[in-house]
């Protein structure tokens, strides 16, 4: 952990694991919403560069990049090796509001697995 607790490097490392999630539900609830790929290659092409055109699918694209700008603000604030591991609370926070919004199933392995990322945090953060 850094000497000096920098509250406004941590709110960055936040605002980018929010935004991130955010992205990644809604591009999985709204491709959720349209089906599968057609089956041709030409098909499967047209049929994705159309969801660009999904105000929501767009919005997870933005999020992206906000994500991507609160995290250079990050790192101005933090080594990487200490900020990355951050990261890892995506898979946490997605698999809880996946199961909760998009009834995504949860089983004893997501959860060890989940418990031993965070687990893994924890001794990152601490060394």
């Amino acid at each position: 952990m850094p000497p000096t607790f920098d509250m406004l490097g941590h709110a960055f490392i936040a605002l980018t694991l929010l935004l991130t999630v955010y992205g990644q539900l809604v591009l999985k609830w709204q491709m959720g919403q349209v089906g599968a790929l057609p089956p041709g290659a030409l098909e499967k092409l047209i049929f994705l560069l159309r969801q660009l055109l999904n105000p929501w699918i767009l919005s997870g694209y933005v999020s992206a990049l906000l994500a991507s700008l609160a995290w250079m603000a990050a790192m101005t604030r933090f080594e990487l090796g200490y900020a990355y591991p951050f990261m890892s609370l995506a898979f946490v926070i997605v698999m809880g509001f996946g199961a909760l919004f998009l009834g995504e199933s949860v089983g004893s392995a997501k959860i060890l697995g989940t418990l031993m990322v965070v687990a893994g945090l924890v001794l990152i953060a601490r060394g």
